[in-house]
């Protein structure tokens, strides 16, 4: 990534969260990133906070650049790739974070090779998820560079574009679904009668322990789960609750409306 010019089209926290990464692994300088966002708010604070080139003007910020990053949403993708019709050239990595659209629908519309990415939010704090596919122009070069782009934010992972929103369902919206889950164990808690600031503490602090044990073990989830769960415990018995309650096929009933709601707003 060293001395590659980057510009970000859209200046949102998704965009800040990739730009912080790459500052951060010192893989760019900030004098190399241009940012073009229509709120003036947001390039004053991107070139406070990240030091970066910011710009009201995206023809201006795609110039000199080798990538690009589309990081609007994505019912604005049309118009804003429409108006850099002469400035996007095959010579240009264009890296789609737009939810939804499909590699061939951004190739209509741009003659650069493309590389369809889905982040999550936790890129924010650089541990996110990004499943990437490479469009029919896209090389291995450019998806080893997309790589290593995300690398800066967490895991990056490379999966078929016809499984893309699957990957949105489970990576993409999954923090909605841990939020929702440490919410509820909050909640209990404070039902049966934790102080709130503690019953919060205690639910976070499970999860992050939980999840960190899943990753540095390397042992399948169901393996940990009989490991915490003696017979005739608690957590058996409190588990087998939350089964009688639909527990699983909640979970996968979200996921696959979630997926359903990928694949509508691709149409």
């Amino acid at each position: 990534m060293s001395g590659r010019k980057i510009a970000f089209i859209g200046g949102g926290n998704m965009a800040a969260a990739i730009i912080q990464g790459l500052l951060t692994a010192k893989s760019s300088l900030p004098e190399q990133i241009t940012v073009a966002d229509i709120s003036p708010e947001r390039r004053a604070w991107l070139t406070e906070h990240l030091k970066v080139i910011a710009t009201a003007d995206n023809a201006a910020a795609v110039r000199g650049a080798e990538i690009v990053v589309l990081a609007v949403k994505p019912q604005q993708a049309s118009d804003v790739l429409g108006a850099l019709q002469a400035e996007l050239t095959p010579k240009h990595l264009l890296i789609s974070i737009c939810a939804g659209l499909p590699t061939s629908r951004l190739e209509q519309l741009a003659p650069a090779r493309v590389v369809r990415v889905m982040p999550n939010l936790p890129a924010l704090i650089q541990h996110g998820v990004a499943a990437i596919c490479g469009g029919a122009r896209a090389t291995e070069a450019d998806l080893a560079l997309t790589e290593e782009l995300f690398a800066t934010t967490g895991t990056v992972v490379r999966v078929p574009e016809d499984k893309m929103n699957e990957v949105t369902a489970l990576s993409g919206s999954g923090p909605g679904y841990v939020f929702a889950f440490i919410e509820a164990l909050e909640a209990a808690g404070i039902e049966q009668g934790l102080e709130p600031a503690t019953a919060r503490l205690m639910a976070v602090e499970t999860m992050r322990g939980a999840a960190e044990m899943a990753a540095k073990t390397g042992k399948a989830p169901a393996e940990l789960r009989r490991q915490v769960c003696s017979p005739g415990g608690t957590t058996l018995v409190g588990l087998a609750a939350m089964q009688e309650k639909g527990f699983d096929e909640a979970v996968a009933a979200g996921v696959r409306a979630a997926r359903d709601r990928s694949a509508e707003l691709a149409r």
